[in-house]
């Protein structure tokens, strides 16, 4: 049987290169992989395109990697935070002002829909969404039955870095409530996925049928407790 299971956070992060694109789960404060961004935070890789829902909301996670400089753009949602006076929560918005960091918002559903396209091999697709807005400058639009729509493209990454509730050595992933998130496609559209997990249990402790991403997606598991 394959043992995925890790235990060092040095083996966890293992391989992301300088200009790799990195998808992070995480949806507000739930489901984010804090214990993967902080052993990437200990590596020197840098020049990294982000993608997750917002660009962080401090103190740590996704704004510490901003503010250390190690990110050169963020493809996200939600790009300003919801909490301003928290350590790190502003550091996007300060870069992006002074011209140090690229921008590309993108809408939830059709992030969702980019990582799917990508995890199951699908080319581009036409979605309304952004259609007449900013959103879709520089992209192809065409007008379908008298409707709008913009040609977007699939999302594909070097690395996803998910959090979840359980696995076993095969990387079977089961989430807890909104801790799901983007998690399932991101582990789909990246070339390795690593999960930090809760616990990790015996082959055959997650019954099928609450399998959320199957093992054949995950190539590392770790497990924090902290």
């Amino acid at each position: 049987m394959m043992d995925k299971v890790v235990t060092s956070m040095q083996q966890a992060v293992a391989g992301i290169e300088d200009g790799a694109t990195v998808l992070i789960g995480g949806f507000g404060t739930s489901g984010i992989p804090d214990d993967l961004i902080q052993g990437l935070l200990q590596t020197s890789v840098t020049d990294l395109t982000l993608v997750s829902n917002s660009s962080g909301g401090g103190p740590r996670g996704i704004s510490e990697l901003i503010e250390q400089g190690r990110v050169r753009k963020v493809i996200c949602s939600f790009a300003r935070s919801a909490n301003p006076k928290k350590p790190n929560a502003v550091a996007f918005e300060e870069r992006y002002r002074a011209g140090k960091i690229e921008l590309e918002i993108v809408p939830q559903g059709t992030m969702a829909e980019r990582l799917r396209a990508a995890g199951a091999g699908m080319g581009p697709f036409f979605t309304p969404t952004g259609y007449g807005t900013r959103l879709a400058q520089g992209k192809e639009t065409r007008i379908i039955d008298g409707r709008g729509y913009v040609l977007e493209q699939p999302l594909a990454a070097d690395m996803a870095l998910v959090k979840a509730h359980l696995a076993d050595a095969m990387g079977n992933l089961t989430y807890r409530y909104a801790g799901r998130n983007f998690a399932p496609v991101m582990c789909m559209a990246a070339r390795v996925t690593v999960a930090q997990v809760d616990e990790v249990v015996a082959v055959g402790e997650i019954a099928p049928e609450f399998v959320m991403t199957p093992g054949i997606f995950v190539q590392r598991v770790i497990e924090c407790t902290t």
